[in-house]
């Protein structure tokens, strides 16, 4: 097949993503080392995952605010923030041995430069793609799930803490470059539209966006507590085990999830295809977003097929988390559940993604998708410490099962949205139409 402006798009946006998310858990994978040099315990380290998170949502809202992935170029707001990163990450390893509070306040900035990565690479393929955009997302999600497991194989063996650290920073760089030389904007970019700050509320009042966030809400509670924590509760486990042992499953155990990605991507796309012989095709629309109405009547596009993707990775992923605590004590068992877990925790991610570009107004995705993003790892700064403190107080065993309170209220929402399209889809442009029903 030829190598289309498309394909390299993509390509170079998902081994960009996956390099520069490396610095996410570059923090987190070193906890046990700087436990040891600040004598701490897991209430001061916890904070080296919740600034990345926190900082990450200043970040994010400072971009939704200022409409600014819709106003310039999204792929040069991605190689300038991975760049930061690398910059200040390299600048944790330095300090962080000796002063805690300048050690979080940079990973607090390292979480903001991610928000100009995380968003922005999604804001790049969507003027690229329309057709397979389900698919072409759950491959870049793929990637960053990849890259979120990175520190984990990159501490496999005798490299130092600040060894890692660096090599993370390293991989950022590598990522910026590629974006700022390799990267354009695609054709179906929208034109820039003016600054609206209403834009930011947008997820309130569109009632499709709300039940999409909701879901993604409760898909976020599970996920990065699940990401975060894996490597102390298989330790909680298995007390014996090795570090290279427990690297390793970690590892496999998070980067295994962008099998899940590729196929939700791909379940959600095949059953768009179908979208227009199905029986609700010309049926006249009974519940749409504002962006919904604005949109002259065109071909329908099953929102549905996306949210019914979402609802299967959350039961499997909820299911998880209780068999997790029921065989915490059967460390392989706890294994292989592990690998399950990872497999459907991030398989909805990019199909959430995927509907907010397609029922928010077209003019500011840029925008919908970063406010998504932004209220989605708030709520993980919450739930990232609670879990903690269910381990602290009660044990590895009951935080897994804590976990599972997320996907069950993802589901409902998305059972929700579901019965809100029963008798029709998102209706997008004439223009549309030909790009994602061709066959």
């Amino acid at each position: 097949m030829p190598w289309s402006g498309a394909r390299k798009a993509l390509a170079f946006v998902a081994i960009a993503e996956l390099l520069a998310k490396s610095l996410w858990f570059s923090g987190t994978a070193v906890i046990p080392q700087l436990s040891r040099e600040w004598h701490a315990g897991l209430a001061v380290t916890s904070w080296l995952t919740l600034t990345v998170q926190l900082g990450f949502v200043a970040g994010a809202l400072l971009l939704a605010i200022t409409n600014l992935l819709d106003l310039t170029s999204a792929a040069r707001i991605f190689a300038v923030s991975s760049l930061l990163g690398a910059a200040f990450t390299a600048a944790f390893a330095l300090v962080a041995a000796r002063h805690i509070g300048l050690a979080l306040l940079l990973r607090f900035l390292t979480g903001m430069t991610a928000a100009g990565v995380y968003p922005t690479g999604m804001k790049v393929l969507t003027g690229w793609y329309r057709r397979g955009r389900g698919l072409a997302m759950g491959i870049v999600v793929g990637a960053i799930t990849i890259g979120s497991a990175l520190p984990h194989a990159v501490h496999i063996g005798s490299l130092p803490w600040r060894g890692v650290i660096y090599v993370c920073a390293g991989f950022s760089l590598i990522a910026g470059v590629l974006m700022l030389f390799g990267v354009e904007e695609g054709p179906y970019k929208s034109l820039a539209p003016r600054f609206d700050f209403r834009q930011v509320t947008e997820a309130l009042r569109n009632r499709e966006l709300r039940l999409a966030n909701l879901g993604y809400l409760g898909h976020m509670w599970e996920l990065y507590s699940m990401w975060g924590w894996i490597t102390l509760l298989l330790a909680a486990a298995a007390p014996t085990a090795s570090h290279n042992a427990l690297e390793t499953i970690s590892f496999f155990a998070i980067a295994v999830g962008a099998m899940g990605c590729v196929w939700a991507g791909y379940a959600s796309d095949r059953n768009q295809r179908r979208a227009p012989s199905s029986p609700t095709a010309g049926a006249p629309p009974v519940a749409c977003s504002e962006q919904s109405r604005r949109a002259r009547d065109g071909v329908v596009v099953d929102v549905r097929a996306r949210s019914r993707v979402t609802i299967v990775a959350m039961v499997v992923s909820g299911t998880c988390c209780v068999l997790a605590a029921v065989f915490f004590h059967h460390f392989w068992v706890l294994t292989a559940i592990a690998l399950v877990w990872g497999v459907s925790v991030v398989a909805d991610s990019a199909q959430f993604s995927t509907i907010t570009s397609e029922v928010a107004d077209q003019r500011y995705v840029g925008t919908a998708l970063t406010m998504q993003t932004a209220m989605g790892f708030l709520l993980t700064s919450v739930s990232i410490r609670l879990v903690a403190d269910v381990a602290s107080a009660y044990g590895w065993r009951w935080a897994a099962l804590s976990m599972a309170a997320g996907p069950a209220v993802g589901i409902v929402a998305m059972l929700r949205l579901g019965r809100e399209r029963d008798a029709t889809s998102a209706r997008l442009p004439d223009e549309w139409v030909e790009e994602i029903t061709s066959p």
